[in-house]
């Protein structure tokens, strides 16, 4: 990275960025790189977000946008240092996400087998249930007591209930 943009960062930031180097991304797993991938998104969030508020609220006094960016250089190169790191990361979590859905599918298609077989051990299930149920074990999807989509669901109908409450309370 080059080292004029580093200068513009704060110690903590420098930090974080030093997090995402190659050598010190190869030695995390990939819950500790999606974590530092939050951290390092919700950083990059911030500083767009400053850069685009200083910026728009300059463009009054300048007379136009163009005339507002020179005097918000720092703000810019905080957002594109932080841009930079965020894309190191995610080009890591995808590799390290390939290799887990390889190495799952790798499993899946094992278990199958063997369940086809009749020599594993679920051999003596394998007769009585179905092949989805000895493959995957758990909840999965939105099957899950816990997915995405049943998260938003919850929270989806928190807020109406708010609102709804809110539309009481203000009669």
């Amino acid at each position: 990275m080059d080292a004029g943009l580093l200068a513009v960062l704060s110690d903590t930031e420098r930090l974080l960025v030093a997090e995402t180097e190659p050598a010190a991304l190869d030695a995390l797993d990939e819950d500790e790189v999606v974590a530092l991938h939050t951290r390092v998104r919700r950083a990059r969030t911030k500083y767009v977000g400053q850069y685009r508020r200083s910026a728009a609220a300059r463009v009054p006094q300048q007379g136009g946008r163009g005339l507002a960016r020179p005097k918000n250089t720092r703000a810019r190169q905080k957002a594109e240092v932080m841009e930079e790191a965020l894309a190191r990361v995610s080009r890591r979590l995808a590799l390290l996400a390939d290799e887990a859905a390889e190495q799952l599918k790798a499993e899946r298609l094992e278990m199958a087998q063997t369940a086809r077989s009749g020599t594993g051990p679920d051999a003596a299930q394998a007769g009585t249930s179905s092949p989805a149920r000895s493959v995957s074990s758990g909840r999965t999807g939105d099957r899950a007591l816990r997915s995405p989509a049943s998260e938003k669901r919850r929270a989806d109908t928190r807020a109406a209930g708010a609102r709804r409450q809110a539309k009481r309370d203000a009669r």
